[in-house]
């Protein structure tokens, strides 16, 4: 019985400093601009990400072709983008992490749901990386001034309605 009680308390540690952890580390998020990555579109344009040129917010999802909660989220928030550019003035830069072998499916997916979207390729992961992405769908919210003012990751229904509240808060300021 005491292995067991010793078990759970050392579980629940874990448990403890692993949530820490990520609150943590999500504080640090937010006290950053966005990475300064080159890029391609769909087009093959070469795009920095810390030069978007909106002149609203920024959200900044991170998919894959793979991903069924990326797309999910990605096209809830496609039902609503219209609406929210009307009150908010945001654009979503949708940045596909897949790689070589899956990076055709791109253009394909995307054009196919008729996101309007500016869709960027990651192939290698340099941006994921430089912005602390571990896992997609991960999104960011950014100001006009390319500061992240919230951070994202996975995708639950509903997530969409609190990163519409937060679009309001930053669109209020």
């Amino acid at each position: 019985m005491k292995k067991i009680a010793l078990l759970l308390v050392g579980f629940s540690l874990t448990i403890s400093f692993s949530s820490f952890s990520q609150e943590e580390g999500h504080k640090q998020i937010l006290d950053k601009k966005v990475a300064s990555v080159q890029l391609k579109d769909l087009d093959g344009k070469s795009v920095n990400t810390a030069e978007l040129g909106f002149d609203g917010p920024v959200i900044i999802s991170f998919w894959a072709t793979w991903c069924s909660p990326c797309k999910r989220e990605l096209n809830t928030i496609h039902e609503l983008y219209t609406d929210w550019q009307d009150e908010t003035g945001v654009n979503l830069v949708a940045v596909s992490v897949d790689d070589s072998k899956t990076a055709n499916s791109v253009a394909m997916y995307a054009n196919g749901k008729s996101w309007e979207y500016l869709v960027l390729l990651d192939p290698n992961g340099d941006f994921k990386r430089a912005m602390g992405v571990n896992n997609v769908p991960h999104t960011f919210l950014l100001d006009t001034e390319g500061n992240i003012v919230y951070s994202h990751n996975n995708y639950a229904p509903g997530d969409e309605d609190a990163l519409y509240e937060e679009l309001l808060k930053l669109a209020a300021k």
